[in-house]
């Protein structure tokens, strides 16, 4: 199977001049799915304390990752939707800007962090995410995606980390 061919892409969503890049194709497919989670387990054999999914989509692939690396799994959320004391971060996305929280119990001090989410664009989500991390005292083993869009330079905004990606755009 080729992941590419599963991934819907729609014109102007969510606004006028991106070209969204949908997985919901993808992952309705069981042998897609596992495929797709498979090819991020291989990116790297990094071992990691914890798993960062980023919301929303990031939860989909990072848990199962997490399962895989046999290792925990920790949400970042938009705003108000953990219940416990939060760390925030606002950034800028391709189209506006938003925030989100990740529990300040999350991360320990040392433990080793590997952020993953559907789609690295402009790199400003997966940088908050970076900088919570180090904020609570953990240590960004890498960054792995399933998609990067290359003409948005999001990889440049993370030069300082193990950025991978499974499929390019």
């Amino acid at each position: 199977m080729q992941l590419n061919e599963k991934i819907r892409a729609l014109n102007d969503y969510p606004v006028e001049g991106v070209v969204f890049r949908d997985i919901t194709t993808l992952l309705k497919e069981p042998e897609g799915f596992k495929e797709a989670v498979d090819a991020l387990a291989k990116l790297s054999d990094v071992e990691v304390d914890v798993v960062i999914g980023i919301e929303a989509r990031g939860f989909i692939v990072g848990a199962p990752l997490a399962y895989l690396k046999g290792a925990g799994f920790v949400p970042v959320r938009k705003p108000g939707k953990l219940p416990a004391e939060t760390l925030s971060r606002e950034y800028a996305l391709e189209y506006g800007t938003d925030c989100l929280e990740i529990h300040k119990d999350a991360i320990l001090p040392g433990q080793k962090v590997l952020i993953v989410d559907d789609l690295l664009a402009t790199g400003g989500t997966a940088k908050a995410v970076c900088a919570m991390v180090e904020e609570l005292g953990g240590d960004v083993a890498g960054l792995h995606f399933l998609i990067e869009l290359d003409a948005l330079k999001g990889r440049d905004v993370l030069k300082d980390y193990d950025v991978q990606a499974v499929l390019h755009y």
